[in-house]
């Protein structure tokens, strides 16, 4: 049982996985410790690295205190499941190493089916705006391990997955935000008890003086922890005690319900932390949001076009088709296991649906008797049809909508070179 960050030094380690996050570990931890790394996909290294990387037969002739984990490996369903089964006691990730040198810092952890990255980048923004020494790390891109030049005062702010939470086992935040949970991942976690217990681990490690940040509604999270000895006070998030402050915005970015119901937490989270409300308002009136999260590429007298490639499944699309009117949703991709649609039928009368994609029969026929359906094979024949039926339209303003509500692997390589792609198709229509 680790307690201190000096059983972390004169350590033998394995490192499975060698992508961002197992690379910054092997990087953090060499200089004190014996490193080994491995990898399913056989990486043909030629650097420094090589003459670390042992095989699957050398691994079971070596004895290793601490085996770390990167978040992408399935170890369920991967190369040395069976060692890993035998040796789960020794399993940490990149969290629980960060957690044990850092362990005075202030961490704010975001996690949730949706939003976390917007979330996470906007009160990075606003702590930052407060001139606060504040990093954004984690899951939105740079791995925890690789910062430099910490102080006592600085404040870490870390989206978190669903992966890298499971998988850690000495890893606490001062304060945890859970934004939503709505099933996703499954083809990993199996059932939606194992997603969300995953998620919600993250407040059952949190000590008695730690706080969390609940949707007030979220029945689910709620019950759940109830019946657990959570040691941190709980505090329920509520959207619409905000109103005041949503008046006085005049970003477009927030104005439908995904991203006002974000921008609560931040609000609670400011409110937590003592800071200034005009400072916020003009973070927020100034925050441009990510590529490919619900941005806004296009807006003009006849279109708005909202490129939303990081959606991957239905919860993260309906906020959206709650939010705009004169909608043309395009869609597709790999469906998520599991996933399912959760929309008033009343919205329906205001969406006309272009499928394309892998999955195509499975949405035409989620989404059969619901809305206007056209389907296409590919992103681009989806386009074209789009905007020829546009034209034929001359009833006021159109949102077009990329949120595929789907993964991106049957024709992409992940949701950023997606969103690109469209960005790229649009050209040939309006001027991005």
């Amino acid at each position: 049982m680790l307690k201190t960050k000096d059983q972390l030094k004169n350590k033998t380690f394995l490192v499975y996985g060698f992508g961002k996050s197992g690379k910054a570990c092997f990087n953090y931890l060499n200089k004190k410790n014996n490193l080994k790394i491995y990898d399913d996909k056989n990486l043909n290294v030629k650097n420094k690295y090589k003459k670390y990387f042992v095989s699957k037969k050398e691994i079971k002739n070596l004895n290793f205190d601490f085996i770390i984990i990167s978040p992408g490996i399935n170890i369920k369903n991967c190369t040395l499941k069976n060692y890993l089964k035998n040796n789960q006691n020794k399993i940490i990730n990149e969290l629980d190493i960060f957690y044990f040198n850092n362990k005075k810092n202030t961490k704010i952890t975001i996690t949730g089916t949706n939003g976390k990255s917007t979330t996470s980048k906007l009160i990075y923004e606003v702590l930052k705006y407060h001139k606060k020494d504040v990093r954004l790390v984690g899951n939105i891109g740079n791995p925890i391990l690789k910062e430099k030049n910490i102080k006592k005062n600085t404040i870490f702010v870390i989206e978190a997955s669903s992966y890298q939470i499971d998988y850690s086992k000495y890893f606490e935040t001062n304060i945890a935000l859970i934004l939503n949970i709505a099933p996703d991942h499954l083809e990993r976690h199996k059932t939606f008890q194992n997603y969300v217990n995953a998620k919600l681990k993250l407040i059952k490690k949190q000590k008695k003086k730690s706080i969390a940040l609940i949707e007030k509604n979220n029945g689910l999270i709620r019950d759940i922890l109830k019946s657990q000895k959570v040691k941190s006070k709980i505090k329920n998030v509520d959207f619409k005690e905000y109103d005041s402050f949503y008046k006085k915005i005049k970003n477009n970015y927030f104005k439908n319900l995904s991203n006002i119901k974000n921008l609560s937490f931040v609000l609670k989270l400011s409110n937590i932390l003592k800071l200034d409300n005009s400072k916020i308002l003009k973070v927020v009136n100034s925050f441009k949001g990510l590529n490919y999260r619900q941005q806004i590429v296009y807006n003009k007298k006849k279109f708005l076009i909202i490129n939303d490639s990081k959606s991957t499944s239905f919860s993260s699309t309906v906020p959206l088709l709650q939010s705009y009117e004169n909608i043309y949703w395009i869609l597709g991709g790999l469906a998520k296991k599991g996933d399912k649609l959760n929309l008033n039928k009343k919205y329906f009368k205001k969406i006309k649906a272009y499928i394309y994609g892998v999955n195509k029969a499975f949405f035409l026929n989620v989404l059969k008797n619901k809305c206007r359906l056209h389907s296409s094979k590919n992103l681009k024949d989806v386009l074209s049809k789009l905007f020829s039926d546009i034209k034929k339209n001359k009833n006021g303003k159109k949102t077009i909508l990329f949120s595929p509500a789907a993964a991106s692997f049957d024709q992409f390589k992940n949701f950023e070179e997606r969103g690109r792609y469209f960005n790229q198709l649009l050209k040939k229509y309006v001027n991005v």
